[in-house]
């Protein structure tokens, strides 16, 4: 009587059908630790990033990669092409590959390998944490800097000593946890525009990113703690175009500009060519491209950068119940330029920087 009387007062847990304990970040970075070069790679592409948003490496920031990694092996096939191409364009161009292992959902979807490695449903996120921090360990052992977007807080605690460059994204940009945590992650962060073109959002998270917060999170050991934080000085904005239009046009730029100066911040842009800037279409992104690099080298030294959805081939497909039947390098969620683009586009872009900026138009030979 006394245990149905006690079920009948619950009021904690109602809709939780388990717990799961998980590794501690602490245990995983022993299980997969990072080597000295490994970590150098982390150290050194900060140092540089850092220096391209105060105005004092005049290289163009290009973060390229696939929208999201749901195949490691072809990520790692991207990752060595992509440190080949680097390689050539270092002296006008620093690359950062992009490696997004997280997928904010507007409704449901695959939200990513971290939350569900095998994409199945299964929902094995030990398997997933565990899978991208080796992909992030191999992809700087070759000598090729990762950013990614951080969008669970817990998540970073596991992987975030193997990214140089972090986003928040358009949907987080507003959000008081995102921007606390990014006022203690240890890389520059870019806060995005949000989904309505709203930019002031944006330069209101980079303000509070850089004042000491205070918040609970986890630490090592996956204890929770209070988390008292420095303030991140390396916050910049992205502009990622609206649902309906796109903000990568001179008129558009100038407008970001003003808001970052009013809100006395020193304007450091980065432009995402895909998303609302390309209508989610994949040639689009050369549009925007084009553009933004022509505002660069006319004179605009608030572009700092580019991002760029990219992967093995053009396109995207949907996702299939057997990973089997997935059609290699080809993108599972947005649509991605195709890599002979990429190596295209990059090495325009290079040529154009070292050219002193003085030759603009199609890129196509």
């Amino acid at each position: 009587m006394k245990d149905q009387m006690t079920q009948s007062l619950q009021t904690e847990n109602l809709h939780i059908q388990e717990l799961v304990p998980l590794i501690t970040p602490k245990a995983l970075k022993c299980e997969c630790p990072a080597s000295l070069e490994i970590l150098k790679t982390v150290i050194d592409a900060r140092a540089v990033i850092r220096r391209i948003l105060a105005g004092e490496d005049k290289r163009l920031l290009v973060i390229v990669g696939p929208c999201s990694i749901h195949d490691p092996l072809a990520a790692i096939d991207y990752a060595r092409r992509l440190k080949a191409l680097s390689d050539e364009v270092a002296d006008s161009l620093f690359v950062v590959m992009r490696v997004y292992f997280e997928k904010p959902r507007t409704t449901i979807g695959w939200k990513g390998l971290i939350y569900d490695p095998r994409m199945d449903g299964s929902a094995d996120i030990a398997f997933g944490l565990r899978t991208a921090r080796e992909l992030l360990l191999n992809i700087n052992a070759l000598g090729l800097p990762a950013g990614t977007e951080m969008l669970d807080p817990i998540v970073p605690q596991y992987v975030a000593d193997l990214v140089a460059w972090t986003a928040i994204g358009a949907r987080t940009s507003e959000s008081q946890t995102h921007r606390q945590m990014a006022s203690g992650l240890s890389m520059p962060v870019g806060f995005k525009n949000r989904t309505d073109g709203d930019v002031q959002v944006a330069a209101d998270a980079i303000q509070a990113a850089r004042h000491p917060q205070s918040f609970l999170g986890i630490d090592g050991d996956g204890r929770t703690v209070i988390v008292r934080t420095a303030g991140n000085p390396g916050g910049h904005l992205i502009l990622r175009g609206a649902r309906n239009q796109t903000n990568f046009d001179k008129h558009s730029v100038a407008i970001a500009v003003d808001s970052m100066q009013v809100s006395g911040l020193r304007p450091s842009i980065l432009v995402d060519c895909s998303h609302g800037n390309a209508s989610k279409r994949y040639e689009k992104q050369e549009l925007a491209w084009n553009a933004v690099l022509e505002q660069r080298c006319n004179g605009n030294a608030a572009l700092v950068g580019m991002l760029l959805e990219s992967n093995l081939f053009d396109g995207n497909q949907k996702i299939s119940k057997s990973q089997s039947a997935l059609q290699y390098g080809i993108s599972v969620t947005d649509e991605c330029i195709g890599w002979d683009t990429t190596d295209r586009l990059l090495r325009h872009a290079a040529g154009v920087m070292r050219s002193a900026c003085t030759t603009i138009g199609n890129v196509r030979e």
